[in-house]
């Protein structure tokens, strides 16, 4: 069967590690308390921290960002944090230079393409939208965050699937955490580890791998970037 849609992870896929890790998560936490300051009321925000436990939001927040918590309520939080940033010109999205092309190549080429990450849908399109090679927003089909499951569950993988409406064996799954890739490939993707050296990943050995999105063109057949 031949790849027909493709999913792709963000951090230590298409952006480098360093650019959530020592860009995005510290302008969120030096934001925080003016954000909530400034918008604290308002439906969104009050929707977010009426899920968030304790009686002090704020300090569970700021646990959990030193944590790298893997929570929507934080999750969806930064992200309207960094829509600002973005929106305002302080933030850039982060693509290494070879997925740009790629992403192009293979939208044109009839791809459906999806996002699926821990980071909010929010943060995700803001990324893309604002990214460094330009509006990349449009070429989505989709966009998943942990609302759809976890990322090392293979349920999560199933449900993407299917709002893709495509056959599991017909889907690539690219990432560089192995766990996550045995989630998909136990829910019926395929799958691929992207191997940057820049953010250090190490091979799993249980899964193909690439240090670059042609690599993955060249190793599954996908339309070549120009």
């Amino acid at each position: 069967m031949s790849v027909r849609a493709v999913v792709t992870d963000i951090e230590g896929t298409t952006s480098a590690i360093a650019f959530v890790k020592e860009t995005l998560f510290p302008f969120a936490e030096a934001a925080l308390d003016g954000f909530l300051d400034a918008h604290g009321d308002e439906p969104a925000v009050r929707a977010i921290l009426a899920e968030v436990p304790g009686p002090e939001p704020r300090a569970t927040l700021r646990r959990w960002m030193a944590e790298d918590a893997k929570v929507t309520p934080l999750k969806s939080l930064q992200g309207l944090i960094w829509r600002a940033g973005f929106e305002d010109g302080r933030l850039r999205g982060h693509l290494w230079p070879d997925v740009a092309p790629c992403l192009r190549a293979w939208a044109a080429g009839g791809l459906a393409l999806a996002v699926y990450s821990s980071g909010s849908v929010e943060a995700q399109r803001l990324l893309f939208r604002h990214s460094v090679a330009g509006d990349l927003e449009g070429l989505f089909r989709g966009f998943f965050d942990t609302r759809v499951g976890a990322k090392r569950e293979s349920p999560s993988y199933a449900a993407i699937a299917a709002a893709l409406g495509e056959e599991p064996g017909a889907i690539l799954f690219l990432s560089d955490v192995a766990e996550e890739l045995d989630a998909a490939a136990a829910s019926g993707l395929r799958s691929c580890q992207l191997v940057r050296a820049e953010d250090g990943t190490r091979p799993s050995g249980r899964h193909p791998e690439a240090a670059t999105f042609p690599e993955v063109a060249r190793r599954f057949g996908l339309p070549a970037a120009a």
